[in-house]
């Protein structure tokens, strides 16, 4: 009678087998793969958000000036333009490049390692029935290192735009803030820069992963050619990118205004937020809320769509999938 045990060389052929799966090309993990995560999100973040910087100028100047800046996005660029020549539209453009190039890497590289750790944590069939919120932690907890990394960056920046005679760039705004306010001076802004991406950031991965769940219901993502695949990122990330302006355009503000100037002295940062507040109400925390719409919109469109190729083209193919 034949045994039915394996033979030994079956076994050896096996493990071949299971050895070439494990080194098979785009089946990457560890650092291997989390590092090409956080190489796109740092490329799409600092190219969507430096290209948008006309923009980010404009609506930074309504926020802290709405009495002048009284016209829109589009007569906010006009008034810009005729003050101060064209070339204030680009007010910021280093520490934005910059920032978001950190910022970018930290969230979706992050993103992805806690999603990974989440299922980890509680297990695959845990993750994926209670996903909504592997995507809120995951989406939170990126975002906090991310914005250690970008709140420095994010100060100057604004100091640039609300005084354009401030300094000349990056280079020489950062070190005037570091010579004259100190290392504090850069995290005025962490509460309010928190409160306003944290929030933005879950409302953002969650809204993708929902549209992109719904669309992928409705057309496999194994059918689509790569540009289908495109497209579907680009549209799942405009609505997510509605939805995280929203959310976050009430703290945008208060960071714009906080940002704007040096507290007085013994002023805590908590006193002024209370204090911008006050000052701002409800209808003031929503200035610029058309440019921001605009602007983020198709900031998180780009995002979305830039990451998910540059993904594909780093051969970072394994990403974290917990979607029924």
């Amino acid at each position: 009678m034949a045994s039915s045990a394996p033979s030994t060389g079956s076994v050896k052929l096996d493990a071949v087998v299971e050895k070439a799966k494990a080194n098979a090309p785009g089946e990457m993990t560890g650092l291997q793969l989390y590092s090409r995560f956080a190489l796109a999100g740092a490329v799409c973040c600092s190219v969507t958000h430096g290209g948008l910087t006309p923009v980010d100028v404009v609506k930074t100047r309504i926020q802290l000036d709405p009495a002048t800046y009284n016209r829109g996005m589009i007569g906010g660029f006009r008034q810009v333009i005729a003050k101060e020549g064209a070339g204030a539209l680009l007010t910021g453009a280093g520490p934005t490049f910059a920032g978001y190039f950190l910022q970018g890497a930290f969230k979706f590289g992050g993103y992805e390692f806690f999603k990974q750790q989440s299922i980890n944590t509680i297990g695959y069939e845990a993750a994926s029935n209670n996903r909504t919120l592997v995507y809120l932690a995951s989406a939170g907890a990126a975002e906090f290192f991310a914005d250690i990394a970008l709140c420095p960056l994010e100060a100057t920046r604004i100091r640039l735009v609300s005084e354009p005679t401030y300094a000349n760039g990056l280079i020489g705004g950062f070190s005037k803030m570091l010579k004259n306010e100190g290392v504090g001076a850069f995290y005025a802004g962490f509460g309010p820069i928190l409160f306003k991406q944290i929030p933005y950031t879950m409302a953002k991965f969650v809204a993708f992963e929902k549209v992109s769940e719904f669309v992928f219901s409705i057309w496999p993502k194994k059918s689509l050619s790569d540009s289908m695949q495109t497209v579907a990122n680009l549209g799942s990330g405009l609505i997510a990118g509605f939805a995280a302006a929203i959310i976050s355009q009430p703290a945008d503000t208060m960071l714009s205004k906080i940002n704007k100037s040096k507290g007085a002295p013994g002023e805590s940062t908590t006193s002024r937020l209370v204090k911008i507040a006050k000052e701002l109400g409800l209808k003031g925390s929503f200035s610029g809320i058309g440019a921001r719409l605009a602007m983020v919109g198709t900031i998180t469109a780009g995002q979305f769509a830039i990451y998910g190729d540059l993904k594909k083209a780093l051969g970072a193919t394994g990403g974290v999938e917990i979607a029924k």
